[in-house]
């Protein structure tokens, strides 16, 4: 089974339950970029709730910009915003000193282009999930994905109901502040993996019907 995914920044668990479970993933590239979607945005549990982290972007010359094409914004210091708001999420968690050097750098390093580092970020979080699945980019927009390729580019989408999803099952998990604000399904894949560590995978691969 093949899908084909859009670029996202740190996107939630069913998107990372759908590409452990596909042979052969292709990220879209050629998609005119859209504000309000997993693109530049992820979903954490701070200690108050559910928290959106947004990537800034500089604005695109077209409204009509290929997703390629959007480059990231130095704009408010956003680095070391995420960065603080991660770790003040999940200090307290099982995982978070065994990952945190992985994921800082990415808070340090500058990047030029969002599917640049959506998908080292993405590659990273393969690697540590233990994900072997082989993912590339589109060469020109798929219009119509032949039989043999599942379309989700937008059905995972942060105003969908993952109900609305028939092959994805929000499988609870251990969350650090569950007693607090109860179980918060489908949050970016680094609330997973920091709460869960390897027994993520366990978790995606039973989150899908």
């Amino acid at each position: 089974m093949q899908i084909l995914l859009s670029s996202a920044y740190l996107p939630p668990v069913q998107y990372f339950a759908h590409l452990q479970s596909a042979e052969q993933v292709w990220i879209e590239q050629y998609d005119h970029y859209q504000k309000q979607t997993y693109r530049n945005r992820c979903v954490i549990a701070a200690p108050d709730g559910p928290l959106s982290l947004t990537v800034p972007i500089e604005k695109p010359n077209t409204q009509k910009a290929f997703m390629r094409d959007i480059r990231i914004s130095d704009h408010g210091n956003w680095r070391h915003l995420h960065w603080n708001a991660i770790e003040s999420a999940y200090n307290h968690t099982p995982f978070f000193e065994y990952y945190k050097d992985d994921f800082r750098p990415f808070y340090e390093k500058k990047f030029d282009f969002l599917v640049d580092y959506n998908e080292q970020l993405c590659q990273l979080v393969c690697q540590l999930i233990d994900i072997d699945t082989p993912f590339q980019r589109t060469e020109s927009y798929i219009t119509e994905p032949s039989n043999t390729i599942i379309d989700l580019r937008d059905a995972i989408h942060p105003k969908k109901e993952v109900m609305d999803d028939a092959s994805f099952s929000a499988v609870p998990y251990y969350q650090v502040f569950q007693e607090k604000l109860g179980f918060l399904p489908n949050l970016s894949i680094i609330d997973l993996l920091f709460n869960m560590g390897p027994e993520a995978i366990l978790v995606l691969q039973k989150s899908i019907k």
